[in-house]
């Protein structure tokens, strides 16, 4: 009964979210002359709307601790990837930040229409080493122009309870860019599943750490830093009564 009823809530979150990815992806395109600020303002709005209806809809909520370490200026993200959630809600939680991801995804309909607006750097993933240069360029240029970076280091979404190797770039990114690297843990997959039709309801915890000290440093002993304190942070804030349902 319980998982039938949720089933009938995450249809309604469903049909809404996606008319308006249909509404939200054409009219970013009329926000080409504007600025990437203001592109991404307008399109933040597309996220808030979805995070607040999926709260409405499905009963998923969240909370955050340690927002006070979220120093000044551009910084570099390293988080846990789990869901689409953080996609999402990070454009409220953080500040204003361009993601590093496949170029594969600006082919995606509506959804890498917009995406596109946003200027976020793309890597091509054959490109071998030539995408770590590719990361390491864009990057501080994003960084150097205000702009904060998100990365997930394990590459794509993890199920709850899984541990993958974290790759390096963000770590050869935050040695070679004398910008503060805040490592961020959270437990969307146990509320919204990776390739999950369904939504549970209840309270994500997203945990934002203190900067770490990276420029200059060794990028595997940045990333064996940033990988032990993500995965305390996630041994602490999950339910393995969570991870099958």
């Amino acid at each position: 009964m319980r998982k039938s009823l949720q089933f009938f809530r995450s249809c309604l979150f469903w049909v809404v979210f996606l008319f308006s990815t249909i509404i939200f992806a054409p009219l970013s395109m009329f926000t080409f002359p504007l600025s990437v600020l203001n592109r991404y303002r307008f399109i933040r709005l597309w996220a808030r709307f979805n995070i607040w209806w999926l709260k409405i809809t499905c009963g998923v909520k969240y909370q955050v601790i340690g927002k006070e370490n979220l120093p000044a200026g551009g910084m570099l993200f390293l988080s846990k990837h789990q869901s689409t959630w953080e996609t999402m809600a990070f454009q409220q939680i953080l500040p204003p930040h361009v993601w590093v991801l496949k170029r594969e995804l600006f082919k995606v309909p509506f959804f890498g229409w917009g995406l596109k607006m946003l200027r976020p750097i793309a890597i091509d993933r054959s490109a071998g080493r030539r995408a770590v240069e590719q990361l390491v360029d864009q990057g501080i240029k994003k960084l150097t122009s205000g702009w904060s970076v998100m990365i997930f280091p394990e590459g794509t979404r993890v199920l709850p309870g899984k541990q993958v190797r974290y790759k390096l770039g963000g770590a050869i990114l935050a040695s070679q860019a004398n910008y503060p690297l805040v490592p961020v843990a959270h437990n969307a997959g146990e509320f919204w599943p990776k390739h999950s039709f369904i939504k549970w309801p209840g309270t994500i915890t997203v945990v934002i750490g203190k900067p770490i000290n990276a420029f200059g440093r060794q990028p595997d002993e940045i990333i064996k830093e940033t990988h032990q304190w993500i995965e305390a942070q996630m041994t602490a804030i999950s339910d393995s009564s969570r991870w099958n349902r």
